[in-house]
């Protein structure tokens, strides 16, 4: 398959964990291996790098044994540090926002940060860890709506209109702009031009190249 990845999967939930094992192995995705805490993580990654067997992408969750707290996010950081090139996706019950802007502060190739109620739809769950693989960014709704609502960002954004935030918000999902246009019964041509008003007020250039996209929606987490 051109779309097939290697996928490490922290969860400490067994039953969770092999839930997501069958929901990616069922669409032609290896699982390297399944661990149940941070330290697991870490080892089998360190591990499969020394073998030259890195794999694509880790799904961790972002609270692990043994205290529960920021385990799974702790060593997801201390993996990108180590790998860059490691596609990096936590998953999390709520949404924690320390937690988020920690991941994202960072290199924005390559990482997502997703709901555990999003893993119910599973075609978005799978695509998602495809688009963490492949270099591109998956943020679940919910935290692209609370990250952007932070009162302390809000002079980044104030010269956007409601509807380049609206788009914007659906480009932090990793939505094409096609599926944008769907999704707001607009032309494609409206998006392109939302998209390029948003490029252009946050002082995003060409130079950025395709990851316009991307800092467009953490340009404030450095602000």
């Amino acid at each position: 398959m051109e779309d097939r990845v290697r996928v490490v999967i922290a969860e400490d939930s067994v039953l969770l964990r092999e839930g997501l094992t069958r929901l990616l192995t069922d669409r032609g995705h290896e699982v390297v291996a399944g661990v149940g805490d941070a330290d697991a993580l870490i080892k089998t990654i360190t591990d499969l790098a020394a073998q030259n067997e890195l794999p694509d992408v880790v799904v961790a969750d972002v609270r692990m044994p043994p205290t529960h707290t920021d385990e799974g996010v702790r060593a997801a950081v201390l993996l990108r540090k180590q790998h860059p090139e490691l596609g990096v996706l936590v998953l999390s019950q709520y949404v924690e926002e320390r937690y988020a802007t920690e991941l994202l502060a960072g290199s924005t190739h390559g990482v997502g940060y997703l709901l555990k109620d999003r893993v119910a739809e599973v075609r978005e769950f799978v695509d998602a860890v495809v688009r963490v693989a492949r270099g591109g960014t998956a943020l679940d709704p919910e935290v692209v709506a609370q990250l952007l609502g932070r009162s302390r960002k809000q002079d980044v954004l104030a010269g956007l209109t409601p509807r380049e935030r609206e788009v914007l918000g659906l480009m932090a999902e990793g939505r094409t702009n096609s599926a944008i246009a769907r999704q707001l019964v607009v032309s494609d041509g409206a998006v392109e031009k939302h998209v390029s008003n948003i490029f252009l007020k946050l002082g995003l250039s060409q130079s950025d190249g395709d990851h316009r996209r991307v800092l467009a929606v953490l340009t404030y987490l450095n602000s």
